[in-house]
């Protein structure tokens, strides 16, 4: 490896060439200009990285031996006591309402599904760029949502007698969102525009409208109707020569919605991004959505099809103007936090730097791009970037400087770089407020996530007790809590109106009967977003999005219990039989594995992982975070043995190689357990699992992800 000293900092050479030759040559910065200020950045906020760093292992340390001193569940009011006492809980600041600017509407003023996706995978990042319209008809003909029953499975060419289900389905939720004043969408034999209006054509020739005619908005030619209800649109397209409009009435092919408005293009937890060539693909997608110029080619139905940036839609109002609707989501993107270091840049030291820093650094300077040039992202002018696994205020308040310093070595007007708060730590959970005011001029979200945030509630009460079994952990009090006061505090300070109040992932993508059923207690618990792990997921998902009004939502919610954060979810008495013992055991173990084997042996991030019983669950870093503090929390109490923890890795070991056996590219984890670097890594996290700064798994994946990476290099 080499690195490219300049301004005393040690730049990677393959992170230099990428910013010399494709980024810094479209702005309007001297090279000089910024590898000085580059410098200048480092020297001032790595020590306050540091900084916090060592602040939050000491806060952890003592929170730790409090809990070895005080065995069991401890008194709430006792425990919030100690937290403030060694300034764990800071005094909080005198709530003010958000302050942040010109925000895009999809943030602001539309609930919508955000769709979440690997930034290291091109066509991945261009599926969801595109989600933000998506075919109903296809959605459902896809999904669970409609039985296979009496002929009408999927199969591998079109079904009419599926289809047919398809169509009735969707006519009925015509009929919610856009009902006619006399008849059924399913009635309908014609649509069309008279005079700027909607006319709609029943049967047995009866002329009808729409109760609200204001829902009718205009059409493109005479084949493309849009409408509006809840601020998202929906198009009906004509087309009698289609196989599926000549079947229909009204000639009607295909219904399509907006769905993911927002998409997090991830560079964190779904991505194994672990050196300067990684990051830099991370990069380099980055640099093609905010120029508009990614493109990639995928094999389907034996052809090449290129995916590339979706086109706005245009059509002609009711005003007989021409309008236009965006046919791309507004894109995100998600930074690391404050831990880890790379290599990607050296500072005077020779010291690899904060990743965090630099990801900043580098993503907004991508992102200054489409500031600069015509806004295809954001026309408000915005960079919107998520920075996760912040611990409480002072994190949040270093944050807010790092983005301001930023701003000042690249041009940018302050408050350009819009910030969301990823609400997974418990130490922010508790002082949410004040993190929310220390970045008020710039928060644009926070967001609520079940898996990071259990983890680190295990981690942070760790020698308390063992733990609850992982799936009682979705009925605890604390979980309940945090789920309340996130949204509480988000409205207190008005984030709910110039900003997004998230909720977390839909883990289950081939389970869409059960996501309808389901995610819809995200919207009622005050949701104005939510997760979603496919652009299928996302169409489905909207439908809960006209089905709820948010504003009526935040009348009517009751009122939070933040206090019951501090119930520790220990269990005091453990009364497990064996065969519970080891179906948790087992469970845990297969996640670990079934995970990491993808993550260190073939650099995946993220994808569909099948649990324990075979059904196929999206699974990200996170996933590791509680499953194995999990198993680590009952191996330090006793609960199981560090050989009971080997016998059922091994026995997992087996389940995950006979999972895997269709993947060309996998290396099965038999017969060579003692030298399987990813089999190696999943036992290192549970029997280390104590010794993770703050639980996470990032250390020991980057290691041995990379150990895996130069071993392959020296074969080849």
């Amino acid at each position: 490896m080499s690195w490219t000293e300049v301004e005393g900092i040690h730049i990677h050479e393959t992170l230099y060439q990428f910013l010399e030759q494709d980024v810094l040559p479209k702005t309007s910065m001297e090279t000089a200009s910024f590898w000085k200020g580059a410098a200048a950045l480092i020297r001032e906020m790595q020590p306050q990285i540091r900084d916090v760093l060592q602040k939050r292992e000491e806060l952890e340390q003592r929170v730790h031996q409090y809990h070895k001193e005080h065995p069991g569940r401890p008194d709430p009011e006792a425990y919030r006591s100690f937290l403030t006492s060694i300034n764990y809980l800071e005094e909080a600041a005198e709530p003010q309402p958000v302050q942040t600017t010109n925000i895009d509407p999809e943030v602001a003023e539309q609930a919508a599904p955000q769709l979440v996706v690997p930034l290291s995978n091109a066509r991945y990042a261009l599926n969801a760029l595109n989600a933000r319209w998506g075919s109903l008809y296809d959605a459902l003909y896809g999904s669970d949502i409609i039985d296979e029953t009496e002929g009408a499975e999927k199969g591998s060419t079109y079904n009419p007698a599926r289809g047919a289900r398809v169509t009735a389905y969707a006519k009925k939720l015509l009929d919610q969102w856009f009902p006619l004043e006399e008849g059924s969408h399913a009635e309908v034999s014609a649509y069309t525009r008279k005079e700027n209006e909607l006319v709609v054509t029943l049967e047995g020739g009866n002329e009808t409208a729409l109760q609200e005619p204001e829902r009718f908005i205009g059409s493109s030619g005479e084949d493309t109707f849009y409408f509006l209800h809840h601020k998202l649109h929906t198009a009906i397209h004509i087309d009698r020569s289609h196989p599926v409009g000549r079947a229909d009435p009204a000639g009607i092919k295909d219904i399509e919605m907006e769905a993911a408005l927002t998409v997090i293009m991830d560079a964190e937890d779904s991505v194994a991004a672990v050196d300067a060539d990684d990051k830099c693909t991370v990069y380099r997608n980055w640099l093609g959505l905010m120029e508009g110029t990614l493109r990639a080619d995928m094999e389907k139905g034996g052809r090449t099809v290129t995916r590339e940036p979706a086109p706005d839609k245009i059509y002609r109002n009711k005003a007989g103007g021409e309008s236009r609707l965006r046919g791309r989501a507004l894109q995100l993107i998600r930074n690391v936090g404050h831990l880890m270091t790379t290599d990607m840049i050296l500072d005077e030291n020779r010291e690899p730097v904060s990743e965090g820093l630099v990801d900043g650094l580098v993503t907004a300077l991508i992102g200054s791009l489409d500031h600069r040039q015509n806004r295809p992202n954001s026309p408000a002018g915005s960079i919107y970037i998520v920075k996760p696994k912040m611990h409480g205020p002072a994190e949040a308040a270093l944050t807010d400087t790092l983005f301001s310093r930023i701003e000042e070595l690249l041009g940018l007007p302050a408050y350009t770089i819009k910030v969301g708060v990823m609400d997974e730590e418990k130490r922010t959970s508790l002082q949410l407020r004040g993190a929310i005011q220390a970045v008020r001029r710039r928060i644009f979200f926070i967001n609520t996530g079940f898996l990071d945030r259990t983890g680190d509630e295990i981690h942070t009460a760790f020698y308390a007790g063992p733990m609850i079994r992982k799936q009682e952990m979705k009925d605890a009090p604390w979980l309940a809590a945090y789920e309340t006061a996130n949204v509480e505090a988000g409205m207190e300070v008005l984030l709910h109106q110039r900003g997004q109040i998230g909720k977390g992932m839909w883990a289950m993508p081939d389970e869409m009967k059960q996501m309808l059923e389901q995610k819809q207690s995200q919207l009622r618990a005050g949701g104005s977003t939510a997760w979603v792990p496919s652009p299928t997921a996302a169409v489905i998902h909207a439908i809960h999005y006209h089905e709820v009004d948010m504003d009526d939502v935040y009348e009517s919610l009751p009122p939070a219990a933040p206090e019951k954060m501090l119930i520790v979810p220990v269990e005091e008495n453990p009364s497990w039989t064996d065969e519970e013992i080891q179906m948790e055991l087992e469970t845990n173990a297969q996640a670990i594995l079934g995970y990491v084997v993808r993550w260190v042996d073939q650099g995946i991030g993220c994808s569909k992982v099948p649990n324990r019983e075979g059904t196929a669950l999206m699974e990200d870093r996170a996933t590791l975070r509680i499953a194995s503090q999990h198993m680590a929390n009952w191996l330090y109490h006793g609960i199981c043995s560090e050989n009971d923890v080997h016998e059922v890795m091994r026995r997992m070991a087996a389940l995950v190689d006979e999972q895997n056996a269709g993947d060309p590219a996998y290396r099965p984890i038999h017969p060579d357990l003692e030298t399987h670097p990813a089999y190696q890594a999943a036992l290192e996290l549970v029997l280390e699992g104590h010794r993770q700064p703050n639980g996470y798994t990032e250390p020991i994946l980057h290691r041995k992800r990379r150990e895996v990476k130069e071993a392959q290099k020296q074969h080849s």
